[in-house]
């Protein structure tokens, strides 16, 4: 495997790893509210924060644009009190693989915490078991496949973000050209063995993620 391989793979790698962690923690939150809470416009919030499933990409990469760009809202505050600026950085990367693979762990964690029976945690309420305590020692155990399943999936989707990846991170070699990136670098540069390399490197790390969702899906039985 080639050094601009290997760096592609290592940068995607962490960028998916880095969007899946804050989609699993805001997956779990948001899903458990939605799952458990009863307040008004609760299906709409679900739709808003579904939206990035069905949106095209390159939507996404210019909501983000301005929203953390320059003289965006967030993108400004952070310059001139942070000094920081987040545009075609890695971080930028990771920002948006984590907007489009969210909604994959949302879905995910709201079906696991909805297939919880009720009973069990008021159960466990009556025994004395504070709140947190129902939560990681009843409802999480019962949900954890579907929410296992739903970031396995974000991670795949991170992985092969595109579009919205390109507008807000770049194509920097080596700082923020990920596996997806590269793969349309090489096809533009007429280097098809890079590109089929890459595309080869690509294609079996989402198949073994999806093999290993489908594995952890709610209600299959995994095989000893």
């Amino acid at each position: 495997m080639t050094e601009p391989a290997l760096t592609a793979l290592a940068l995607s790698l962490k960028v998916a790893l880095w969007a899946t962690g804050i989609d699993l923690v805001l997956g779990m939150a948001i899903g458990y509210l939605l799952a458990r809470g009863r307040f008004p416009g609760r299906e709409l919030l679900d739709a808003l924060l579904t939206l990035p499933m069905v949106m095209p990409p390159t939507v996404l990469g210019y909501y983000l644009l301005v929203v953390i760009g320059r003289n965006g809202p967030l993108g400004a505050w952070l310059h001139d009190t942070l000094g920081i600026n987040l545009i075609f950085t890695w971080q930028a990367a990771v920002i948006a693989a984590a907007v489009v693979a969210f909604p994959l762990v949302l879905k995910g964690a709201r079906a696991a915490f909805e297939t919880v029976d009720v009973q069990l945690e008021q159960a466990a309420r009556v025994l004395g078991v504070s709140e947190f305590g129902v939560f990681l020692r009843v409802t999480l155990p019962l949900a954890w496949r579907g929410i296992l399943a739903g970031t396995l999936l974000a991670f795949a989707r991170s992985m092969g973000e595109f579009g919205a990846t390109l507008m807000v991170a770049g194509s920097i070699p080596g700082k923020t050209q990920t596996l997806s990136i590269a793969v349309y670098e090489a096809v533009q540069a007429g280097q098809d063995d890079t590109a089929n390399l890459l595309v080869l490197i690509t294609s079996a790390t989402c198949v073994l993620v999806l093999v290993l969702a489908s594995r952890l899906a709610p209600g299959r039985s995994v095989p000893a």
